[in-house]
This record gives C-alpha cells, structure tokens and sequence, in this order.
C-alpha cells in the first residue's frame, strides 16, 4: 500500500514526495528540492529505505537536495534523458541565478513509454515537454496518482520563459498526455495543492 508524504522544501517552497511501501517502508524520493538534517532523520527514525530519486526535471530548485540524499543512502537518480542538458549547465537549470552553480550529471535516463518497477509499485514514464523540454511526470496507475512535476498545477501550468521552455508545447502535453488519464487520478504537483485530472480538465484556464 502507498503512502505519500509532501515536505515544502527550498528557496522555492517546492513539493518533495516521499513515496513509501507501506509494507516495506522502502520509498522513493521524488524532486529532492533540499535535504535538510530532519528529513534525513525522520526517514532513518522509521526505519525507511530510500531506493531511488526521480527528477521530473532539472531545475534547482527540484535538484539541489541530490548530493545530500545520494551521500546518505546511495541510491540512483532518474530523469527524462532530454533533461541531461538542463540538469549538466547551471544557466539552463537557473541554480545561477543563487550564485552557486549547480548541476549534476549521474542520471539514469528514462524515455517516453518506460516503466519503473521501484518498491512494490510501477511509475509510467511520461514525457511533457513545455516547462522544460525534458520535463516528465511520474504515473502509478494502481494507485491512481501522477507525480506532475511543474507541467501541470492546482488551476494553473508551468511556467514556460524559462530556456527550453514553450507554452505552446505545454499545453499540447497537458491535454494529449495527461488530460487522457482517468478522471480520478490524484495529481501531485511541484508546488502548492494536491488537484485531480477531473479538476484542471474542468477549471484549468490556461489548457
């Protein structure tokens, strides 16, 4: 059984998910904004095993968590493979823009269509470019949730003047890729509050 812990986390108050087997207390980490000493420390206090990262893209303020998780718990990163570029130049992931530079560069590339079968549970693979061109969401389907990363919000879309964005190529994923899940399917986003595809279909007023 699925268990999903949201923690607002870095400069940008953005969501990381904690995403636990019950039944095992392994989990992933999705979009590791930071990685301060009591996340660390409730993780080991009840006993979870972290068995992977996944990046729904690579801006800083979705990534600068790694190193610290990756030295705890040695666990690989996952990312779309378009997002390399984004993730190796601190120009295109806006870490510049804090003064420290960072990038990363030991991802584990995913494709469109590509099935993760990490701690009991299989996360889709999809790929919505817009945001950032290697931007992806993370779909479980027999749990009925999809990790959207900053693709698609609460009543609202990623931003897209950022370098390899494009409204228009955003608004094509969110209604060909995802608007095409079921309605009930529970979204997860970057920022803010938790919706559902049945929600933004009917209220989004930028798709």
């Amino acid at each position: 059984m699925m268990k999903i812990e949201k923690f607002v986390l870095g400069a940008m108050s953005t969501n990381t998910y904690l995403v636990e087997n019950k039944d095992t207390k392994e989990l992933v980490i999705v979009d590791p904004a930071a990685c301060p000493d009591y996340m660390v420390s409730h993780v080991k206090s009840n006993g979870y095993e972290p068995k992977a990262i996944l990046l729904t893209h690579g801006h800083f303020d979705h990534i600068m968590g790694i190193d610290k998780w990756v030295k705890e718990f040695d666990v690989p990163v996952y990312a779309y493979a378009d997002e390399k570029e984004v993730l190796a130049d601190s120009g295109l992931n806006l870490s510049c823009m804090l003064g420290v530079s960072y990038t990363f560069n030991k991802v584990k590339e995913l494709q469109d269509g590509d099935v993760l079968d990490l701690v009991g549970f299989s996360f889709k693979v999809i790929h919505t470019p817009g945001h950032t061109k290697g931007g992806c969401c993370y779909y479980e389907a027999a749990e009925g949730v999809l990790f959207s990363g900053d693709t698609l919000f609460h009543q609202s879309v990623g931003r897209s003047d950022f370098p390899t964005g494009s409204m228009a190529t955003l608004v094509r994923s969110i209604k060909e890729k995802l608007f095409c899940l079921p309605d009930d399917v529970m979204v997860y986003p970057g920022h803010n509050s938790l919706t559902c595809i049945a929600d933004e279909k009917m209220y989004n007023p930028f798709v």
